[in-house]
């Protein structure tokens, strides 16, 4: 086939998409029609064993690195060029869906299939993985394996992380047999993207098929605690009030409109608010709360928590309060590839699909692998923007595609040989 050619007729089977998807989802599966597989647990031992058959099926070789990545590759004309790698995970949050993660990695043995099926051979090696423990559910950090790889953070303080019952990651991977040899730092990569349902409304809310991802938010944590003096509700007036719940009241809407002061990506939440003595006929004495601030631009960002300190300074100011920010967490805003992004980008608009740009809210394991490698993201709606959750859908004209631009993508950086 002629490159055009390729795109104009080269697509997946989405049938068997959707028929492998459902069938990985009997792995866990909850009464509730969702899936419950744990890193590291007995379900996710199955479902690693299932992916792996599939794999083989296929004819890929497979390898496990020291953390448990698993990687499935079919080899290219040139095989000392870095591989072209696609994938996400298959552990699933306790009340998980059937297509976080799961459809990443299923997506692209579908690819491989197809170019099988044609007998479509690369330049370039292409490369299926799926990451141990992206959810951390269990164990924590999130996005475990892949930021062993990324080399975020330690292969022995992966190891150490210890579940509620005291079990440590290297004991449960060795349980399950996927303590791997492969060395971290050893594994090439020349291009990684994702396909991803989007967990969120913005793709179906506007009728678009493809979420063309630029970027992912940066994120601040922080803990605010204002200081106030509790008193009698009845007997004690207004104007000599230290009443922190309403100066804390003040702090939380603001928190509100620096992201609306920031749109369209700009994001503020108050997600926990805690309010002492909690009664009835007492003015607070006391409020803590929590404060969520998320920017895909890092100097944005900066920008909104700085805003919140000042806003802080003159509310204590006014009302003769302390009040305290402590930030708690951070991660920096990730922007993917320009020439994935505009890969991802072309072929949507080359196969008919309508796209728009979505900067992701969410953690992915792309997050770590823009690290190593050009990395873009590919978004497809799921059903009311629900995920992390059993009723967790998505519709099988978006699978399919999703998966036909991720095999278009990687097509472009993998170079097929015609």
């Amino acid at each position: 086939m002629a490159q055009l050619d390729l795109q104009t007729q080269l697509r997946i089977n989405a049938e068997r998409l959707q028929a492998s998807l459902l069938e990985l989802a009997k792995i866990g599966a909850t009464q509730k029609g969702g899936v419950c597989r744990l890193a590291l647990t007995d379900m996710d031992q199955q479902g690693r064993h299932w992916v792996i058959n599939k794999a083989k099926s296929l004819g890929l070789s497979v390898s496990v690195d020291q953390i448990g990545n698993t990687f499935m590759r079919r080899a290219g004309r040139s095989a000392h060029l870095p591989p072209v790698m696609t994938g996400s995970h298959i552990d699933t949050q306790p009340t998980g869906g059937k297509y976080d993660g799961n459809y990443g990695v299923l997506a692209g043995l579908e690819v491989i299939a197809t170019l099988n099926e044609h007998g479509i051979e690369t330049e370039a090696p292409i490369e299926i993985v799926f990451w141990t423990n992206e959810e951390g559910s269990r164990f924590t950090p999130v996005m475990m394996g892949s930021g062993v790889f990324a080399g975020a953070f330690s292969l022995e303080h992966a190891y150490s992380r210890t579940d509620q019952a005291g079990k440590t990651v290297r004991n449960e991977l060795e349980r399950i047999g996927f303590l791997g040899k492969d060395k971290i730092g050893e594994h090439p990569c020349g291009a990684y993207f994702e396909a991803h349902i989007e967990q969120g409304p913005v793709l179906e809310h506007h009728d678009i098929t493809i979420g063309v991802v630029p970027a992912v938010m940066g994120l601040r944590w922080f803990d605010c605690v204002v200081h106030g003096f509790e008193a009698h509700a009845g007997p004690t007036p207004m104007e000599i009030r230290q009443d922190a719940l309403q100066v804390a009241s003040h702090l939380m809407q603001y928190v509100v409109t620096l992201a609306k002061n920031h749109a369209p990506h700009g994001r503020g939440t108050v997600g926990m608010v805690q309010v002492f003595p909690n009664s009835r006929n007492v003015i607070p004495g006391r409020v803590q709360f929590s404060v969520d601030l998320r920017h895909p631009d890092a100097t944005v960002l900066s920008q909104m928590s700085a805003g919140l300190q000042k806003k802080i300074d003159s509310l204590s100011a006014t009302h003769a309060m302390t009040i305290t920010l402590e930030e708690v967490s951070y991660f920096p805003p990730c922007n993917f590839n320009d020439a994935c992004v505009e890969a991802i980008r072309e072929v949507s608009k080359g196969l008919g699909y309508s796209q728009m740009d979505v900067v992701s809210g969410a953690g992915h394991d792309a997050i770590y692998m823009a690290r190593l490698a050009p990395t873009g993201m590919i978004f497809i709606p799921c059903k009311d923007g629900v995920s992390h959750n059993e009723i967790e859908d998505a519709k099988t004209v978006h699978l399919e595609a999703g998966a036909n631009v991720l095999l278009h993508s990687m097509l472009r950086f993998a170079k097929p040989i015609l």
